[in-house]
């Protein structure tokens, strides 16, 4: 029997082998790297966010348009299955306050070694330093260390991630070997930093986190942390609001979102005295020396009337000059566009091909769901991959 093919060893990939080979199939898996897992094991270092445990529909929407094509794949395998699916694999699950899950060792590798292992035991094929460098009719091509393979498989799943990571082989580069088989939307960065011109004053200020803050981007609005760097503002909160940012929205912040406008107001009414203004801020708001350095970057020269100073600090402006580089970002937009794929993740002009992962022109912030969605999107090709692959096999015995 044809071995099924899986390329690109990232989660996705791992998942859509791992049902490949659990349906009875010999698969074959090819990266381009070393050795498997790389950007699985990059997520790890800030504690391997597996998912979230949250309300469904508040869940499904962070996929935004995509949510439609990826619901039902995240209902089958969703939060609890991950945290189940995990488990199985010998990892004690932490679910943090926020409904963010990590495993307890709060890293990827011992997940990774027992998923390999897994796969070692089901007769996964391991093939690296392997490079996809397109199709040829229906066989897939390859630059190997032993030079140019060809794999003619049963079935192909694509699993060659976005191109944010190059160094762990998100590269993109397969983009340019589909030719004129698939629209491809083009790449951009997502949950990606954005530059900042900052004057000079602001360099004391470079590695401060801004904690206790709430971000505005278009209708979108977060409470989250941000940090001060040379290039601009990076961290999980500007993270949620990249996608509107991106497409041109402006950028507020609001320094005090536990109070009010009024109660602002009324404690920068009180009696000055011979305190500067910005000392006067500092004391009755007890503004961290961060937010008063934004105050004025952004705002100078600040107002004296409290009631308009107060609306400042609600809602400062922010000037940006455009997202951080693509290889600095966690995510990517951009890659196969949702219409060429058939519900069950086949490419509708290559029957037998199927692809996942961020291969797929989805988008997500972090905090559980881009990690969700990998793996449900491999598992969800891996299934139906196997399906198709029996079927054909049945339809050439009768």
């Amino acid at each position: 029997m044809k071995p099924a093919l899986v390329i690109g060893a990232g989660p996705a990939g791992l998942m859509a082998a791992d049902r490949l080979a659990a349906a009875g199939l010999p698969v074959v898996m090819a990266d381009q790297k070393p050795s498997f897992g790389r950007k699985f094991l990059m997520a790890g270092k800030s504690g391997l966010n597996l998912t979230k445990i949250e309300d469904r529909d508040r869940f499904n929407a962070a996929y935004a348009e995509a949510t439609p094509l990826l619901q039902p794949m995240i209902e089958n395998f969703g939060p609890d299955a991950i945290i189940a699916w995990a488990e199985a694999l010998g990892q004690g699950i932490f679910k943090g306050s926020t409904g963010r899950v990590f495993p307890q060792v709060m890293k990827a590798s011992p997940l990774l070694r027992a998923w390999l292992a897994r796969l070692d035991d089901l007769g996964v094929e391991r093939r690296v330093r392997w490079r996809w460098s397109g199709f040829s009719e229906q066989d897939c091509m390859f630059d190997t260390p032993e030079g140019p393979q060809r794999v003619t498989p049963s079935v192909t799943v694509l699993a060659m991630g976005g191109a944010s990571w190059a160094r762990l082989g998100s590269d993109g580069a397969w983009a340019t070997h589909m030719g004129d088989r698939i629209d491809i939307a083009p790449f951009q960065p997502a949950n990606v930093g954005f530059r900042v011109t900052w004057s000079d004053h602001m360099a004391g200020f470079f590695g401060t986190p801004l904690k206790n803050i709430a971000l505005h981007a278009g209708s979108q609005r977060t409470r989250g942390e941000v940090v001060i760097s040379e290039q601009g503002i990076e961290g999980g909160g500007i993270y949620e609001v990249s996608r509107p940012l991106r497409d041109g929205a402006p950028l507020t912040l609001d320094l005090l979102p536990d109070l009010t406008p009024a109660q602002i107001t009324d404690r920068l009414s009180g009696p000055r005295g011979k305190a500067s203004l910005s000392n006067h801020i500092r004391k009755t708001l007890k503004l961290p020396p961060a937010k008063l350095a934004l105050l004025q970057e952004f705002a100078r020269p600040l107002p004296s009337a409290p009631e308009a100073l107060a609306a400042i600090i609600k809602s400062l402006p922010v000037r940006l000059n455009g997202p951080m580089e693509m290889e600095g970002a966690i995510s990517t937009a951009g890659g196969i566009v949702l219409d060429a794929l058939d519900n069950s993740l086949m490419l509708k002009s290559a029957p037998g091909v199927f692809a996942a992962g961020e291969m797929l022109d989805w988008e997500a912030p972090t905090g559980g769901y881009l990690l969700t969605a990998c793996l449900a999107t491999g598992r969800w090709a891996g299934d139906h991959a196997a399906e198709w692959a029996k079927a054909q096999d049945a339809a050439a015995a009768l």
